[in-house]
């Protein structure tokens, strides 16, 4: 098994716009994050696919993939991820072999079976749910461009044809973990906004997984919600601009990330904070002294080759020092 020093640490960004903000603010706030990261060991820098929500501005995922990409030299960029529903598999083939073919192997490609955003948002990307068995052959198809030039093909990714662009599999549920254990793909778990199946959908993965071309043996990254400042109670402050932020989506009315307050308490209903609670209970937050015990407990339960961090801070500055402060969690271990 992995100890915490030795397992990847990477980091996921929706470019938060925050209140008072816009999203060119976002997208220079997301380079600047990405080259910390980079200069601090992180392993990769992924953005998420995400429409119609106000403080989201990551939703042309690819084209804030080739900004971070061109303003970094090292750190691996990717999607985490294309919600491979709204799009022809062919699309993303060309998008992400593009991307490639810019910046050869620093890119990654996860892909999610959700729309990344309510119905009426689906209907306006202009693609149409279908059976449940449409995600995986769109999996199937988009593998399919990346494989080299065979006779009998008539359409061709390019770019993308021939090139390694590694594929994972995100979920939040136990359809993804079989999935990509069955294609023999990497897999993501969204425990960060979604922790109920965490530990039977990673189970069923290893337990399950066929080896493949693409990978050998399992591969699991798990989401984790990071808030790190010097005191515990600062830290809690921090945690308050996302965690007001899901009680807006809660309610149906998502917005920018707003400012940190004191007592977010007299914000919500006690069901509000149950729900909030329940979907973010897969979070350090507290000082690198407070969260390393946690931390140390959450690796050691679920094992995972890679952690994700996600920290929406309404502070630049904050958010990086975050980061900052995860990694002297890690030296610590």
């Amino acid at each position: 098994m992995k100890s915490l020093s030795e397992t990847a640490f990477s980091v996921l960004d929706l470019c938060p716009i925050v209140e008072g903000g816009t999203a060119a603010d976002a997208f220079r706030n997301g380079l600047d994050l990405a080259r910390h990261a980079e200069r601090l060991g992180y392993q990769r820098y992924w953005v998420a696919e995400h429409h119609n929500i106000p403080g989201v501005a990551s939703a042309a995922t690819a084209v804030v993939i080739g900004h971070v990409a061109a303003g970094t030299s090292r750190i691996r960029v990717g999607a985490g991820g294309i919600m491979l529903p709204n799009h022809s598999p062919l699309v993303i083939a060309e998008q992400f072999g593009t991307l490639a073919s810019m910046f050869p192997g620093r890119i990654d490609l996860g892909v999610g079976r959700a729309p990344g955003g309510d119905q009426r948002t689906a209907r306006a990307l202009r693609r149409y749910f279908e059976e449940v068995d449409a995600f995986p052959k769109d999996v199937q198809e988009l593998q399919a461009y990346f494989q080299p030039a065979t006779p009998g093909r008539f359409v061709h990714a390019v770019p993308g044809e021939g090139l390694d662009v590694p594929i994972w599999i995100l979920g939040s549920s136990d359809f993804g973990a079989r999935l990509a254990a069955h294609m023999g793909l990497p897999y993501a778990f969204a425990s960060h906004f979604a922790p109920d199946h965490l530990f039977d959908a990673v189970a069923i993965y290893r337990d399950s997984f066929v080896p493949s071309v693409a990978l050998a043996e399992p591969k699991v990254m798990i989401g984790v919600n990071a808030f790190l400042a010097d005191t515990d109670e600062e830290a809690v402050r921090l945690f308050s601009s996302h965690r007001q932020a899901i009680v807006n989506l809660v309610r149906g009315r998502p917005g920018l990330l707003p400012p940190p307050v004191d007592d977010v308490d007299a914000r919500w209903t006690p069901e509000e904070r149950a729900a909030v609670e329940r979907m973010t209970r897969v979070s350090l937050v507290g000082s690198p002294t407070t969260i390393l015990g946690p931390l140390r407990s959450l690796a050691n339960a679920v094992r995972p080759d890679e952690i994700i961090f996600s920290g929406h801070i309404f502070d630049h500055a904050a958010r990086l020092h975050s980061y900052d402060l995860l990694m002297q969690a890690r030296s610590a271990a």
